[in-house]
């Protein structure tokens, strides 16, 4: 049997560090969350609070609309702590990862024994167009001073959060894993996506070295609250939601960048984080592991925009600028391997996903990253 989480009678408890990170000496698995009050790294505390166990699936109630923004300002780290397991969310705040004596500083100090790596310089389609040197440049910095500080320490497990960019632009669909490295990634994300894809390279290396529990999970596109609404450097569900209540509120046209009909399949930031917790208790191939709905969820972003529209309740109206650019058209990824593990996973409607995300963006734009 695979028991994914704990019984439903744990208890939780959420705590904040003492001063200079200082933790209390404990015998329970400590899980450092690089990233951790970014959006996914939102959803895995949310589920952490909410999860409940079945055989083989995980279920878990969603975000509702009232979810209040994460305080991105605390001076401390927030932990979670479950009954065999302590989860420190850090944010960029409590160290630069680009640092590599910042990196062994933290490393020391909070001394985990699992290791989830959400931290990234990210940003949607027209952020990687514009600084593919810095993308690719500051991520391999950042991951390469995470593994080896990873490796040093000691750590038995570490899980790196990749993207479906890093896979090839010409690939037969759907994608799989065994498809990574068959071709170069889209222009528009080469810097980035390269940086993510050595990620992969070395997972193998220090295992092959020296026996290192390294892996990674390839998550499509994430939505959800507590997301980046920034429309130049956010991505295009977030992106999508700023123009929409700002075209609502102004009463103007609600314009969509390129010209709508690009594919993608999204995954809402609560499934998402049910699926890395189980990935850091019970994932452990070295092969990555893509995260994502099944292949009919695959929508075109004009009907994302519809959506939006539809749960905002918008009524003016809904222009497309194909003057800008579409990014690849589509991206169809398959999660064979993901069922083989969670053949029952339930994940959440889009509609359901996106009118909770719109809700949570109407009652707390003004504290939202914008």
């Amino acid at each position: 049997q695979l028991s994914l989480f704990f019984s439903p009678d744990c208890r939780l408890s959420v705590v904040t560090m003492v001063a200079d990170f200082q933790l209390k000496k404990s015998e329970k698995n400590r899980v450092l969350v690089t990233g951790g009050t970014g959006l996914v790294g939102c959803g895995i505390q949310e589920v952490l609070s909410t999860i409940k166990t079945s055989e083989d699936h995980v279920d878990f109630e969603r975000c509702p609309p009232s979810l209040a923004p994460i305080d991105r300002a605390a001076d401390h780290p927030t932990v979670v702590e479950t009954e065999d397991e302590q989860w420190i969310f850090l944010s960029s705040k409590h160290a630069d990862l680009r640092d590599k004596s910042a990196t062994k500083e933290l490393f020391e100090k909070i001394q985990p024994t699992h290791v989830l790596h959400l931290a990234a310089r990210v940003g949607g389609l027209f952020r990687n167009m514009r600084e593919k040197v810095e993308q690719m440049r500051e991520n391999i910095i950042m991951n390469d001073n995470v593994m080896e500080c990873c490796r040093e320490r000691g750590v038995k497990k570490l899980v790196t959060c990749l993207s479906t960019c890093v896979f090839p632009a010409k690939v037969e669909y759907p994608i799989t894993e065994e498809k990574l490295h068959d071709g170069p990634p889209h222009h528009s994300n080469e810097g980035y996506a390269y940086a993510k894809r050595i990620v992969d390279v070395l997972n193998r290396a220090y295992r092959d070295e020296y026996g290192c529990s390294f892996t990674s999970v390839v998550p499509t596109n994430v939505y959800g609250p507590n997301d980046n609404f920034n429309i130049a450097d956010g991505h295009v569900i977030p992106g999508l939601l700023r123009k929409c209540f700002e075209a609502k509120k102004d009463k103007k046209d609600f314009i969509v960048w390129g010209s709508g009909k690009p594919l993608r399949q999204f995954i809402y930031s609560f499934d998402l984080g049910a699926l890395m917790v189980w990935a850091v208790r019970h994932y452990d191939d070295e092969k990555p592991l893509i995260l994502c709905g099944d292949e009919e969820s695959e929508i075109s972003i004009k009907s994302v925009a519809e959506s939006i529209a539809s749960s905002m309740e918008y009524s003016h109206g809904l222009q497309f600028d194909t003057s800008k650019s579409d990014g690849e058209t589509k991206r169809t990824t398959s999660n064979k391997k993901l069922r083989s593990y969670l053949p029952r996973f339930k994940f959440t409607k889009f509609s359901d996903g996106i009118r909770d995300t719109a809700a949570w963006l109407d009652t707390y734009f003004d504290q939202s990253r914008l």
